[in-house]
């Protein structure tokens, strides 16, 4: 006989396949199963849910972070599906995903190769780094200083990436001495908003509304800080892309943020990066105030957190060989 075995990846949990108890007849399977598909929810009462059934008939089941793993469990974070997920936790491990160190590397990215930008490595990030730099304050019409932090935020356009929080937090952005390049779609009265920054901010802000992976690549190679204040962020891979460019980021300490922005420690200088614990303007304003004292004032340990970004292994081999392992795991049901 032979036994097959399930492994579930959940990404997002939030996306379950809900509907009414009718909805089982799609499946095509015998009534017996239709217990693993109910579920009670305090609000709709019970009703037909797939991601429901795969926790409960799952032999084993990832997250894309540890910390993700950790948030499912939560009432919060689990959607209306904690308690299945606190019954079967022993089944859980969170593995964070990895990137295409082909596409996404500063030595070879294609759209680093022209209009004045360049490809760089560890070796030559001291001045690969700062042409990317001016050739992006060029590209977007910003004033070209060297010395002036240049901050981007790449991402969707809604409540989930926190870009309300840049917003809350805009006037003490523009006091600053820094520029602030955000890149992203998504609600229209988001995307006004990036226009208004940069109707008001011309000499320090830019929003590109829409979406264009050459400036998606541009961005991260140009600029000193990446921002990602995410309210949820299951693995989240701009801040990955970010550390391989050597691009420092400032995230909200949450799902795969908090696994990847180790907290820099300037008396022993180790660490990723800021990674603020509350979706609140004033601790994003914080860890801004921090990153920027070391930049300004702190060029060692500034270069030392863009190296030890850059020397990560953040590719699919580790996670992969992570996945063998949980693959392995279900087949033998230990």
């Amino acid at each position: 006989m032979i036994y097959t075995r399930c492994v579930l990846v959940i990404h997002n949990i939030a996306h379950q396949g809900r509907g009414p108890l009718d909805d089982f007849r799609y499946v095509d399977l015998p009534g017996h199963y239709m217990d693993l598909f109910k579920l009670y929810d305090p609000m709709g009462g019970e009703h037909f849910n797939i991601f429901a059934a795969g926790l409960k008939a799952a032999d084993r089941v990832v997250t894309v972070s540890h910390g993700y793993s950790w948030e499912l469990k939560t009432s919060e974070g689990g959607w209306g599906l904690n308690g299945i997920i606190n019954e079967n936790d022993w089944k859980f491990r969170g593995i964070v995903n990895g990137i295409d160190t082909e596409d996404w590397n500063p030595k070879l990215d294609i759209h680093l190769k022209s209009d004045g930008y360049t490809n760089y490595s560890l070796g030559t990030l001291q001045t690969g780094k700062p042409q990317c730099k001016a050739a992006l304050q060029r590209e977007l019409g910003l004033p070209v200083h060297d010395n002036v932090p240049v901050i981007g935020f790449i991402g969707r356009l809604d409540h989930q990436k926190g870009v309300d929080l840049i917003a809350e937090a805009m006037q003490w952005i523009v006091s600053q001495d820094l520029q602030l390049v955000m890149l992203g779609t998504g609600r229209a009265d988001l995307e006004e908003m990036l226009r208004n920054f940069e109707k008001h901010h011309r000499d320090k802000v830019r929003g590109w509304v829409g979406f264009s992976v050459k400036m998606a690549h541009r961005i991260t190679a140009g600029a000193d800080v990446l921002l990602m204040p995410s309210r949820f962020e299951p693995c989240g891979l701009n801040q990955l892309y970010a550390m391989a460019y050597g691009t420092v980021p400032v995230v909200h300490a949450v799902g795969g943020l908090r696994d990847t922005v180790h907290q820099f420690d300037p008396y022993n200088e180790t660490g990723l990066g800021w990674a603020f614990e509350r979706a609140e303007a004033g601790r994003l304003i914080d860890a801004l105030r921090n990153c920027l004292n070391t930049y300004w004032n702190y060029k060692s340990s500034w270069e030392g957190l863009q190296k030890r970004g850059m020397t990560q292994d953040l590719s699919w081999d580790n996670a992969a060989q992570q996945y063998e392992e949980v693959l392995v795991a279900a087949k033998y049901h230990w």
